[in-house]
């Protein structure tokens, strides 16, 4: 087992209960780095900060382990750049921030355990220095309501540019613990807290399970002389050399294949034999470069009935490679009309007949999937993916009805394929492979001969339940590819 694994098992065999708080610090915890840097680099990039500011930043962050009124220094220069902006501009601001740069920070074992306590019914909290501005968003995909956050001012519905009380900061952020943990009839000796820096240590002190996540000096020390456990998280903010590397292999190798099957659809005029080639060697090949292994359970499903709608449930372009080498052949995507003449992918995507979905006419939604219909009714199976876009976390999205038409309109069925953490080697927004396994369930064929309209709502639903109850309770009887 892993040490998250571990971490993971101890939780499960410890008490249930919303007595018990799970307390999560914010910065350098759920999230790799600072989210104060995104809006920092957000600012240069939009020459918003002059460089009297960039210098008098620099200096103040660069101070390293700051005291209390050090600290309140900081972020009350932060804050007061804010005064006399609304609520609603800041939240906005945030959520542009989390969906550019912030998701793609988060750790994936930081989500584990918010699951794993989550789970056992604990009552789980962001315990932060940072706003609530800059926690919410990441909040919100965790499924954490409970936040003690540094306290912007705010009149009006505008912030004045102070902040109210004292920051949550060292002694700041305990106080606020072990007040939230009163209210709250949570137990501080049986709780569990999580924090990676030396302002830490007293947070940390006030839980009866103390985890220091990539510990700075002192803070490691301290988790050493108090036989608390440490977990180290990979870096999410800038990947491995050796993964950038093997990225751009897997694209050359990719590269290479695709002009290989060029060549052959050129001189045998079978374009469909050409993709297919493209799609086991190519592919295949680009996973074995990177590192990447899929496993899968269930891989019988991928032959019992085809043509079929396989729907899977997408958050990294990863996904597209996988769904490639478990499929082999016979299949087409979807993709919207913009995409048709992208370029260096346009004549693949032509080759392989992909089904062009113009998602701008919701006048006729239904007509605008007739081009994956007719792709169904010709012999080639559709992948599709149910909530439209990739997602920014192991979070499920809402599923929308448009492959379930698709299928019932065609006459074919729906093989679900269910991803476990294929974000976990490539994040939504990056272009890095890193090495790593790749879980793969494909459940068994889902008849909608019988299927109506006006029930599709509660069809919809439950195969959406079958993902959720699929990823909350993962098969073991796996094979490795």
């Amino acid at each position: 087992m892993t040490s998250i694994e571990k971490a993971v098992a101890s939780i499960f065999k410890g008490a249930e209960g919303a007595r018990i708080g799970a307390f999560f610090d914010f910065d350098g915890t759920l999230i790799d780095g600072y989210s104060a840097g995104a809006y920092f680099s957000d600012r240069l990039r939009n020459r918003e900060m002059g460089l009297a500011e960039l210098v008098d930043t620099a200096k103040l962050m660069s101070r390293g382990d700051l005291n209390e009124a050090e600290f309140e220094e900081v972020i009350g220069k932060g804050i007061g750049e804010w005064g006399g902006r609304t609520e609603e501009e800041m939240h906005e601001l945030w959520l542009r921030l989390f969906k550019k740069k912030i998701a793609g920070c988060m750790f994936p074992e930081a989500w584990s355990l918010v699951k794993a306590h989550q789970k056992m019914g604990h009552t789980v909290v962001i315990a932060t220095s940072a706003t609530r501005y800059q926690v919410l968003p990441t909040a919100t995909e965790l499924g954490i309501d409970k936040l003690l956050c540094t306290q912007a001012m705010v009149r009006k519905g505008r912030l004045t540019g102070g902040i109210v009380g004292d920051p949550l900061w060292g002694s700041g952020k305990a106080a606020a613990v072990r007040k939230f943990a009163a209210e709250n009839k949570i137990v501080l000796k049986r709780s569990y807290g999580y924090a990676n820096g030396n302002e830490d240590i007293e947070f940390l002190r006030t839980v009866g399970h103390a985890t220091a996540v990539n510990p700075k000096k002192l803070l490691e020390d301290c988790a050493e002389e108090n036989a608390w456990s440490r977990l180290r998280f990979q870096s999410r903010r800038k990947a491995p050399v050796a993964a950038i590397a093997r990225s751009v292999g897997a694209y050359g190798a990719m590269a290479a294949t695709f002009l290989g099957g060029l060549a052959y659809a050129k001189v045998t005029g079978n374009e469909r034999r050409a993709v297919d080639l493209i799609g086991s060697i190519g592919f295949d090949a680009a996973l074995a470069i990177a590192g990447v292994e899929v496993e899968t359970h269930g891989e019988h499903n991928l032959w019992t009935h085809r043509p079929a709608v396989f729907l899977l449930n997408h958050q990294s372009k990863l996904d597209f490679y996988v769904m490639f080498s478990l499929l082999r052949r016979g299949f087409t995507g979807v993709a919207k009309k913009e995409a048709e003449n992208t370029p260096g992918f346009k004549t693949f995507m032509r080759m392989a007949e992909m089904a062009f979905i113009d998602r701008g006419n919701t006048a006729k939604a239904i007509e605008a999937l007739q081009p994956a219909v007719d792709r169904l009714k010709k012999g080639l199976s559709v992948c599709m993916a149910p909530e439209g876009t990739r997602s920014y976390s192991p979070q499920l999205g809402r599923f929308k009805k448009g492959a379930f038409h698709v299928a019932m309109q065609a006459g074919v069925p729906i093989v679900p394929v269910v991803i476990r953490n294929a974000g976990e080697m490539m994040s939504r927004n990056s272009l890095t492979m890193r090495a790593g396994k790749v879980q793969v369930a494909v459940l068994p064929a889902i008849d909608v001969a019988k299927w109506k309209p006006d029930t599709l709502d509660k069809h919809v639903a439950g195969v959406r339940q079958l993902y959720l109850t699929t990823l909350e309770n993962w098969p073991t009887d796996a094979k490795s590819n």
